[in-house]
């Protein structure tokens, strides 16, 4: 009687139900923990704590693209920066409630990326990557140009706020970044991300299979743009302004490619690992005052050198070197 002969995927495909579930685990127990902050941790704490579960969003948009898509965004602050300022503009000065301008500025983000991505996708090597650096230049040129209605350097003020409570602003945060990280996880995992790492990997062996690279690509930086830009105007409204420095500085887009790339590539959650990692530290080294910068990149270096599958991805693959 012959053998049976077991199927050389199943082992695949258990380690990778495995590693969902390390990640799943590591997921819920990271939430149940920030959960109860506002209970121990002063007003403070909870702002700083807000500030990296936005950028975390931020970063968490940018993985999907580059880490699945294999596309490097340089200026995912234009797609921030096109939510944030027209939620601003419409509350200021049309009075829009504050969920029809979140919702405004999602749309704005979305189509303003897919008038971008349209002719910069068609690139090839490094090209993209300048296109959406240049993207963002011409935007803050466009803001100050046009300060009478922007703001112009200065910025523009937003009548409406999310809450005047740290708390309060603190589980809208939280709630925010944990829905965004299951959707964006889910789409992942989905057959369109499996696609998109294939595309990712191997682009012409993909197009062979007959996917639509071009498409795959445009559909992961429609859905980056769209959290981008809906982070990007929830932050407006916790801020209660908007100016270049706060959403469209380079400064801020080195910040959110070092969170992503630093909690681990492909992870999606990792990315807002990375993202309150880089704010915990630059707040906990803030006494030594300009060498905090100093100290967190050499941080962020030493972790990228040594650890490149990043923080998360280092905890879901422990023997790998």
């Amino acid at each position: 009687m012959p053998r049976p002969r077991f199927s050389s995927r199943r082992p695949a495909i258990f380690k990778n139900l495995v590693l969902r579930s390390r990640l799943l685990w590591i997921a819920v127990v990271g939430l149940a923990a920030t959960a109860t902050a506002p209970a121990w941790a002063s007003g403070y704490v909870l702002g700083v704590l807000t500030m990296a579960y936005y950028f975390g969003v931020f970063a968490m948009g940018w993985d999907l693209l580059f880490g699945f898509a294999g596309e490097v965004n340089f200026g995912p602050t234009f797609l921030i920066g096109l939510g944030a300022y027209t939620a601003g503009m419409l509350n200021s000065y049309a009075n829009s409630p504050i969920w029809l301008a979140t919702v405004a500025g999602a749309a704005a983000a979305v189509v303003g990326g897919v008038m971008l991505a349209l002719p910069a996708l068609r690139l090839r090597g490094p090209y993209f990557g300048l296109v959406t650096l240049v993207a963002v230049l011409l935007l803050q040129r466009l803001i100050v140009v046009f300060a009478g209605v922007t703001g112009g350097e200065i910025g523009l003020t937003a009548p409406s706020v999310l809450a005047i409570s740290a708390s309060v602003n603190y589980y809208y945060a939280l709630i925010f970044l944990a829905v965004s990280g299951v959707v964006m996880t889910a789409l992942a995992h989905s057959p369109m991300g499996l696609i998109l790492q294939a595309i990712g990997q191997d682009p012409i062996g993909a197009q062979a299979l007959g996917f639509n690279v071009t498409k795959h690509k445009l559909a992961a930086f429609v859905v980056s743009a769209f959290f981008s830009g809906l982070s990007g105007a929830l932050f407006v409204f916790y801020l209660g302004t908007v100016s270049v420095g706060s959403v469209i500085a380079l400064s801020i887009d080195v910040q959110i490619i070092i969170a992503a790339v630093l909690g681990g590539r492909r992870t999606i959650v990792g990315a807002a690992l990375g993202a309150v990692f880089l704010f915990a530290a630059a707040e906990y080294l803030r006494p030594i005052g300009e060498l905090s910068n100093f100290v967190v990149a050499g941080m962020a270096l030493v972790v990228l050198l040594f650890f490149p599958d990043g923080l998360l991805g280092r905890l879901l693959h422990p023997a790998r070197r």
